[in-house]
């Protein structure tokens, strides 16, 4: 009984993790929108990990397992390909295309990240759960586009493939992290990886020779965009996977979308559009379809928390 209350307990944590981990980087967009225009993305990207790290740096604990070699391979894996190459290969493409492909192909992350995990990570996936997936992939996609689908989409280009690369680099980071989640403390996992990913992407920066110059005052806005938007929304992201495990993570992260709209509509007066508020009922019905499953899975399995 004991049991079944500690891992009840845990699964709740982990929802309510990834609930203000996707609320927290839904934040960035509004908090980033007076500054995106005068600071590179490429700067502002490295800033924010950096800072990120700094902050996660008094919090940060020993290890709770001993590591191993492979285990700081993992870790130079995922600081790598999600903190450094990733939005490299982001911010190159979105230079190559339109904001709207740009914004609908990011969603491939998702796809991208349960295709590894039923692979190669051991999850697993009812039929349902491929229903609710759909789901939320299809609102997410009605959210990024707002039903306005560029043309150049059907003419396959360079930085296309640039952007489905970088997601593909964050699925495996996901479903790697998740494994490193549990070897590791939460904070010091944050640490390390805004560090290593933060550091290659401030070397990028010189070598690009990137303007470095910002104005003092980007700078408070620089700050809540790293310690909220990065590291507090990866640290929250961290839990939710060694909690409730990669798949239904990432599903239920996409509702950043949903509050990146809100926050927009509050702080900046954006409109939000009926396709957008239909898209919302549609993801949030994927959503419970999951809930759904997994809670009669987990009263028949109490130890089980992947799909």
């Amino acid at each position: 009984m004991d049991l079944l209350k500690k891992s009840n307990r845990s699964v709740i944590l982990g929802y309510v993790s990834v609930l203000l981990a996707s609320a927290l980087f839904g934040s960035v967009p509004t908090i980033a929108k007076p500054i995106t225009s005068d600071v590179n993305i490429l700067l502002l990207s490295s800033m924010a990990y950096l800072i990120a790290a700094l902050t996660f740096t008094p919090l940060a604990k020993r290890t709770k397992i001993p590591f191993r070699k492979k285990d700081y391979g993992l870790l130079i894996t995922v600081a790598v390909c999600g903190a450094a190459i990733a939005p490299y290969l982001y911010f190159v493409g979105l230079n190559r295309t339109t904001a709207s492909d740009t914004s609908l192909l990011s969603n491939a992350e998702i796809v991208f990240t349960v295709l590894l995990a039923l692979l190669f990570f051991k999850e697993k996936l009812r039929p349902i759960g491929f229903v609710a997936i759909g789901l939320v992939l299809f609102g997410v996609s009605i959210i990024t586009t707002n039903f306005q689908f560029s043309g150049s989409l059907l003419h396959l280009n360079a930085g296309h493939f640039l952007i489905l690369g970088s997601t593909v680099l964050w699925a495996l980071d996901n479903n790697l992290s998740r494994i490193l989640s549990t070897k590791i403390d939460t904070a010091k996992l944050v640490q390390l990886k805004s560090a290593i990913g933060g550091a290659i992407l401030l070397g990028m920066a010189f070598l690009l020779h990137v303007n470095l110059e910002i104005n003092p005052t980007q700078i408070p806005y620089i700050i809540l965009i790293s310690v909220l938007g990065f590291g507090g929304s990866l640290y929250f992201f961290l839990q939710s996977l060694k909690r409730i495990g990669t798949i239904r993570t990432i599903t239920l992260f996409s509702m950043s979308s949903v509050f990146g709209i809100v926050f927009a509509f509050v702080f900046l007066h954006e409109h939000i559009s009926i396709y957008q508020i239909l898209a919302i009922a549609i993801m949030l019905s994927g959503i419970y379809l999951i809930n759904r499953q997994e809670s009669v899975k987990e009263k028949q399995e109490p130890q089980s928390f992947g799909f």
